[in-house]
């Protein structure tokens, strides 16, 4: 008898395995609804619409409306555009017809996930494009040449500032969905250094991962919660910033530990034995000299003057997927004008860039619709539900701790940080008074347990960044999971403690 090799399914069937899961959830889980608030500015005057029972009711926007529907936030949070999303109200949960989705609604979600992510998967393909033309341009590979020559003996310094920058990159201001444009960029590097291609996934994924989990400054999350639970959002700021502190040093030193045993013994790599195939992907040739010239050095300096725009445009500028999209557009346009590449050669080599990134857009469609399947379902509102009548009566120890997993687990579901802060804070911010204390630490519990399960859940970015360098799901768990043991024992630890400075 011939044994048959089994294999870690793909990413793209353990999305379609979920959207199966979340489909039969719908059928065991009663929908359930919160009435939701939303504020907009009609004639310049401001004013509240109110959802309830699929019905719509318009208020003039003032402070006296949101005391009497239990909403202790300030009216101008809402006037300033801090909270921009519809928030769930109090004390309004009903059930609803059950939403059951059925068979089509699962091979439907694929396409609808394909269609509300366009703008990102859009990015994801120009991306593709902009490394095709670099990658033609040889630029580059002289790049990467100068630059393993210059770390030589140093290397662990990459891992250090790499990972810090996007750390602050994400602390500040979110940076996540970016960080798919540089993979293909850096993975060249780490492997000219003799680190394998996990060093390079964990230090980009898990700096932005710990940044985006210690959001200090964050207007997505940490600012965006505060408003919807009532608070300042400098309350806390100081227990984040040392969460942040501790939690990278963590990071770093579990990063840097395993790339040097690797370096040491390329066999300790988790992924030794797809070495070979990783290298031919993205490994360069470092015994061919690449000139290093006047061209060359423009070339670089548009590359990377690209991200630092793309940077400054999304934490300053208010850019999002349309803006980003384009700068890169245009910016390959440019490097091939400088390159002095014929048309048919440049749309070939941007083509075949794309093409290379295809997989990647479509992990992002596929995980953007098991979203779909559960919003349709509408069972997020009952699972929110469920989890607020959890902590009620528990010690203000315990009651950290708890949601700290009940926001890990809702985050499942709820993916998007800010639309999880919205729905949730008006909810959950208040339970905090009754076990006396401070709201801080549900906005602080919102962070670390969302920040948390971002490391492992397929629902988010994890899937298409290990598609970006070819590493499939399992290797990641296996080489995350102590990792993330060691920051959830800290994380739990540091809640506690931070009862009593808050």
């Amino acid at each position: 008898m011939l044994k048959k090799s089994l294999s870690f399914p793909s990413s793209h069937t353990i999305l379609l395995i979920i959207a199966g899961i979340i489909a039969i959830l719908t059928w065991c889980i009663p929908s359930g609804k919160f009435e939701q608030l939303s504020y907009q500015t009609l004639h310049n005057e401001g004013y509240f619409i109110h959802e309830k029972n699929n019905t719509t009711v318009q208020y003039r926007a003032s402070q006296d409306l949101l005391d009497s529907l239990g909403i202790q936030i300030a009216l101008s949070k809402f006037e300033n555009g801090d909270i921009r999303k519809p928030i769930g109200i109090p004390g309004t949960f009903q059930y609803i017809d059950s939403q059951p989705q059925g068979i089509t609604a699962f091979i439907q979600s694929p396409i609808k996930g394909i269609s509300d992510s366009m703008d990102v998967i859009l990015f994801v393909l120009i991306i593709g494009g902009f490394i095709g033309i670099i990658n033609r341009s040889g630029a580059f590979d002289a790049g990467i040449q100068v630059l393993a020559r210059s770390m030589k003996g140093h290397e662990k310094w990459l891992i250090i500032i790499i990972c810090t920058l996007i750390a602050l990159g994400g602390t500040t201001f979110g940076l996540a969905e970016e960080t798919i444009a540089f993979y293909p960029i850096l993975v060249p590097v780490f492997l000219a250094t003799r680190y394998d291609a996990m060093v390079a996934l964990a230090t980009i994924y898990i700096g932005s991962a710990m940044g985006t989990m210690a959001s200090t400054v964050n207007p997505f999350s940490a600012i965006i919660a505060s408003d919807a639970a009532g608070i300042n959002w400098t309350s806390g700021l100081y227990g984040r910033l040392i969460m942040l502190l501790i939690g990278l040093v963590i990071c770093l030193w579990y990063i840097i530990r395993y790339a040097e045993k690797v370096k040491n013994d390329p066999s300790k790599s988790i992924i030794f034995e797809q070495k070979d195939e990783i290298d031919n992907l993205f490994k360069k040739d470092e015994t061919k000299e690449i000139a290093f010239t006047g061209r060359t050095s423009l070339i670089l300096i548009i590359f990377l003057a690209s991200f630092i725009v793309m940077i400054y445009g999304v934490s300053s500028l208010d850019w999002w997927f349309l803006e980003m999209t384009t700068l890169f557009f245009v910016s390959s346009i440019l490097i091939g004008f400088i390159a002095k590449f014929s048309e048919k050669v440049f749309v070939a080599e941007f083509v075949n860039g794309a093409k290379d990134l295809l997989n990647v857009a479509l992990i992002i469609g596929l995980a953007r619709g098991v979203s779909v399947i559960m919003e349709d379902g509408q069972i997020s509102d009952t699972l929110l539900f469920y989890s607020s009548n959890i902590v009620e009566n528990l010690s203000a120890g315990v009651f950290a701790n708890v949601m700290l997993f009940i926001f890990a687990g809702l985050s499942f579901f709820i993916p998007s940080s800010s639309g999880m802060a919205v729905l949730s804070m008006p909810i959950m911010a208040p339970l905090a008074d009754v076990v006396g204390a401070p709201r801080e630490i549900v906005v602080d519990a919102y962070q670390y347990g969302m920040g948390l399960m971002a490391f492992i859940t397929p629902t988010g970015l994890i899937l298409a960044s290990l598609t970006m360098v070819n590493v499939t799901y399992n290797k990641w768990l296996r080489f995350v999971g102590p990792l993330l043991l060691f920051l959830t024992i800290y994380t739990c630890v540091h809640l506690v403690i931070s009862l009593n400075f808050l």
